[in-house]
């Protein structure tokens, strides 16, 4: 039997295999993550392959010209010390090109990732906790779904460093048992949003972006409310301490964390804005 590592593009019917890789690692990836995350870059996730079976994976997704973010860095736990991860690691930078580009570390890989010119910036802490929220009554929330996408578009690209548009489309996309989401708009503007979706463990909340922490409050309210009694989870960006204390208010408690790497310049994002990241493996 070759041990000859052939790396090619993930196809879209093997996202449940990385998925499901990312599973055994602990990451609780979403039930429904897979489409939308192949949506982002159709190209961008690279298969590692030995006769046959699929033993490393990582994506390597372009937003536009100008910015790439790194993450699904798996190789099986079998396979690993043989530079099988090495390989695969280096195809995705070279996919990328000169790109801006960033990723999620934890703190143990961070000076292995700093040795590719990446540099830390600051933390996200995985926040959890049982949801105790009712849903408020509130008439400037609204469910997400295809008549507001154009605006939530556009307000997503104050917090994304680069065009996420098919991505944003089935993220956003409302699937009723597996993932929700609100708008808050008032006098017919977007102030913020929000999406709830089912994992393998409870319900993660990403993104949250909002103009003020009054308008957060509300839609993690919104949010939560849809699944209350059951585990939530809110990646908080630590620099933003209105989110933590959002956190703190709700009963969530720290329970993981990575830092958000840069190489190069780190964008100027409104980080006392975003109130939960999208997802640690696509940003």
């Amino acid at each position: 039997m070759s041990d000859t590592l052939e790396i090619r593009r993930l196809r879209v019917d093997e996202m449940q295999i990385a998925l499901e890789m990312a599973r055994e690692e602990g990451w609780n990836p979403g039930l429904e993550d897979g489409p939308a995350f192949y949506a982002a870059d159709p190209n961008g996730f690279l298969a590692g392959e030995i006769s046959g079976e699929l033993v490393a994976v990582i994506s390597a997704v372009r937003y536009g010209d100008d910015f790439g973010f790194i993450g699904f860095y798996i190789c099986r736990p079998g396979h690993r010390q043989k530079g099988y991860g090495h390989r695969i690691w280096q195809q995705a930078l070279d996919y990328l090109g000169p790109r801006l580009l960033g990723l999620d570390a934890v703190k143990e890989q961070t000076a292995s990732y700093a040795e590719h010119g990446f540099k830390p910036v600051y933390r996200n802490i995985r926040q959890a906790g049982i949801s105790l929220c009712d849903t408020p009554m509130d008439p400037r929330i609204a469910p997400l779904g295809q008549g507001i996408f154009p605006a939530i578009l556009d307000y997503d690209q104050r917090f994304f460093p680069g065009p996420r548009v098919e991505f944003l489309k089935l993220w956003t996309a409302p699937m009723l048992e597996t993932r929700r989401g609100f708008a808050f708009a008032e006098d017919g503007v977007v102030k913020g949003f929000g999406v709830i979706r089912q994992c393998d463990e409870g319900f993660k909340i990403g993104p949250l972006f909002a103009d003020t922490p009054e308008i957060a409050d509300t839609l993690f309210r919104a949010l939560a409310g849809q699944v209350k009694g059951q585990t939530i989870v809110l990646d908080t960006p630590e620099p933003n301490a209105a989110a933590l204390l959002l956190a703190e208010k709700y009963e969530l408690s720290p329970e993981f964390e990575t830092f958000r790497m840069y190489r190069g310049a780190a964008p100027d994002l409104p980080i006392d804005q975003m109130f939960g990241i999208t997802t640690f493996e696509l940003g």
